[in-house]
């Protein structure tokens, strides 16, 4: 056991070594693919008679993982003065279990934890995926009148280990609306299981949106309206939401938009019904309908054939789309959601929309630009790869935009693409001397016209100088590292990277409908679908995999 000097964790002793809040670039854990899964039913043991300062610790800590009746169990092992201060709900240190180390002082009255964190859970549930280094956790105890030891100060929140993380919390999608009220934008949360329901429409209705993103999407719910945090839910999958009686006064469209942010939200819970009450009485509310980021089952795909989605080696053509990309032969495409326009960068590398009726209009010839994305509207964003602060949009309009500023700290840009609600952008970059895979959020103006994008997140360094990047649906990220060894690495936003290899040559990639059915195009023209952890070839001499922002269906 390495030697840790306890005078130089008097700060953590003294109470101020609650969970991190600043350290290196973090990313996120894996959502879980099973939201209602049930959670290990986890029964830790109370304190030991005789235990010793260690003993009493170790215990706390173990006990602190179940939060039944209010973390009870781990209650006992607090003096009763401390009980009402310990802040449970601060947030989650996840670390390696087998990476702990304790020191205890002479007299038993301090005891410093030493933890290696893996990732952080903070107050509002957001997971950060944390690169290494130690954390010490400092602890006070004295003895009671019966003798025994009992902790008298702690670092709020909790300490847990990978596996019985994994066991006590999930995942859980928050769904805001985008700023035109058509598409309802996820923002992924981690939770405990027990009380789940209570705790998604808690953060919903009671708090806000993580703030990269909150320049991005917008509520239903209006700041005087306010949750009573016990959500019940029959066995039936029927939620009950307690509003405060302020939502008297919400006109019936807000209503609707409110019972729709909340279903799908605890849909992720394993809600099939919610009903908004005031006073125990139900109000009347319809969920509505929303646009979907769903895009076409089919490869969509350049070939010598023509353009077109690709089924068993037959094409189907796009009226009057494919025939004006067949006769532009492209090196990138990138279909609107309506399939009547494109954004497509030419073989000169210049950036150009395409629309159905054949009309072709470059929007962009600067030098080293890289393949084009089109959001909802029909705007067509690029950027130069050794420029990664001057994006361009061309609205559908006929405006240019230059949002100055863009992904601040990167070097350089190697893939930009635009989520299938517009609400967000992930790009490949350059950043602090590594290849990053991050996330921005974009922020527009009330005519939906883009004004600029927040903070770059990083969610994962890539093992490599990275290629392309996808959206593979509204809350997962894929991405392309090329060299000797290929990868494929898929990251949730708010998760943690999941890597595997490669075909030989992989330089593109497309979502589809599924997580684990990205496609990937090699450089031979090679086309691969992801099954599993395996690559399955479905077609070869295809010179563009083309991305799909959506679909006419």
């Amino acid at each position: 056991m390495r030697v840790i000097a306890l005078s130089a964790v008097l700060c953590a002793l003294a109470g101020c070594a609650g969970l991190p809040t600043s350290g290196p670039v973090q990313a996120g854990r894996t959502a879980a693919a099973d939201a209602d899964q049930p959670s290990l039913d986890f029964r830790p043991d109370g304190p030991q008679p005789g235990a010793s300062p260690q003993q009493i610790v170790d215990g706390f800590i173990t006990a602190a993982s179940s939060p039944e009746d209010g973390w009870a169990i781990a209650q006992m092992f607090l003096s009763p003065d401390f009980r009402s201060d310990w802040a449970p709900q601060a947030g989650v240190i996840v670390d390696a279990f087998a990476e702990r180390e304790y020191a205890a002082s002479d007299d038993g009255t301090s005891v410093v934890l030493t933890t290696t964190p893996v990732g952080t859970v903070d107050a509002a549930g957001t997971y950060s995926l944390t690169e290494g280094g130690e954390t010490p956790l400092g602890y006070r105890l004295a003895q009671q009148d019966d003798g025994q030891w009992r902790i008298t100060e702690a670092p709020a929140g909790l300490v847990m280990d990978e596996d019985l993380f994994n066991s006590v919390f999930h995942s859980y999608r928050l769904m805001y609306f985008d700023p035109t009220w058509n598409y309802l934008v996820p923002d992924v949360r981690w939770f405990p299981t027990l009380n789940a329901a209570g705790r998604i429409a808690s953060a919903l209705v009671n708090g806000a949106p993580v703030e990269w993103l909150a320049d991005s999407v917008v509520t239903a719910f209006p700041e005087t309206v306010d949750l009573i945090p016990a959500v019940p839910v029959s066995g039936a999958g029927v939620a009950q939401a307690e509003l405060s009686e302020q939502a008297l006064a919400v006109d019936d469209l807000t209503l609707d938009r409110m019972q729709t942010q909340l279903s799908a939200s605890l849909s992720t819970a394993g809600v099939t019904t919610v009903e908004l009450l005031v006073d125990g009485t139900m109000l009347e509310a319809q969920r509505l309908t929303t646009v979907s980021t769903k895009v076409d089952a089919r490869a969509l795909v350049l070939t010598p054939d023509g353009f077109g989605f690709l089924v068993s080696g037959e094409l189907t053509e796009i009226p009057g789309l494919s025939e004006a990309i067949e006769q532009l032969a492209p090196v990138a495409v990138q279909t609107a959601p309506d399939l009547a326009s494109a954004a497509v960068r030419l073989p000169d590398g210049t950036v150009a929309r395409v629309l159905s009726d054949g009309t072709v209009t470059v929007v962009d010839r600067r030098a080293g630009l890289l393949d084009p994305t089109i959001d909802p509207t029909g705007a067509v964003w690029s950027v130069p790869s050794g420029a990664p602060g001057d994006v361009q949009v061309a609205t559908a309009d006929g405006d240019v935009l230059t949002l100055g500023g863009a992904w601040s700290g990167a070097a350089r840009i190697s893939s930009m693409q635009i989520s299938r609600d517009g609400t967000r952008m992930a790009a490949v970059l350059a950043f602090g001397g590594r290849s990053v895979l991050a996330v921005a959020g974009v922020a527009r103006d009330a005519r939906g016209t883009p004004s600029g994008l927040s903070d770059p997140q990083v969610l994962a360094v890539l093992p490599g100088d990275g290629d392309d990047v996808g959206w593979l649906d509204d809350a997962v990220l894929g991405a392309v590292v090329s060299g000797p060894d290929p990868v494929y690495t898929e990251v949730p936003i708010g998760g943690a990277a999941d890597v595997l290899s490669a075909p030989a040559g992989a330089a593109w990639l497309a979502g589809s409908n599924v997580v684990g059915s990205a496609r990937v195009l090699a450089t031979d023209g090679s086309l691969y679908v992801r099954r599993s952890s395996t690559w399955v070839q479905v077609s070869s001499e295809v010179s563009v995999l083309a991305v799909q922002q959506g679909s006419t269906d």
